[in-house]
């Protein structure tokens, strides 16, 4: 099995509703989300694939979705807030950790025709959240 990495950067602003710590507060992210894409073999230029189809394809995602967004679980009373001041969010069905995330860009790349391995998402420094199918 061959496996390639790709990563990429992005921002994003959130809260965590009910959390008993302090990321109940609205605070910002500065993540890294490393791409892991696997095949049996390798394509007729000796490649699993180009590194910049699964760039394109991944940051065409977060430009729409979460890069410079404000993710919020659907329920979150500031939502009227931000409607009533044309602020950008994002309503989620889940409340957007970093394991919700991996697992928005996972699925994303595989409609997108990837046959991904992982996606972890670097929340800070020290801490990630990983998701497969595996």
């Amino acid at each position: 099995m061959f496996t390639i990495t790709k990563e990429v950067y992005f921002c994003y602003g959130h809260r965590l509703m009910n959390h008993a710590g302090k990321c109940r507060n609205l605070h910002g992210h500065s993540v890294k989300a490393s791409i892991a894409i696997q095949q049996e073999q390798l394509n007729e230029q000796g490649m699993v694939c180009d590194f910049a189809d699964i760039r394109d394809c991944v940051e065409a995602y977060v430009d729409l979705h979460l890069d410079h967004n404000f993710l919020l679980h659907k329920d979150d009373p500031i939502i009227p807030m931000l409607i009533a001041n044309n602020e950008r969010f994002l309503a989620l069905d889940e409340h957007p950790t970093a394991e919700v995330l991996s697992k928005m860009l996972y699925q994303h790349l595989k409609q997108s025709g990837f046959n991904v391995a992982q996606v972890a998402l670097w929340e800070t420094a020290s801490a990630y959240a990983c998701y497969s199918e595996s």
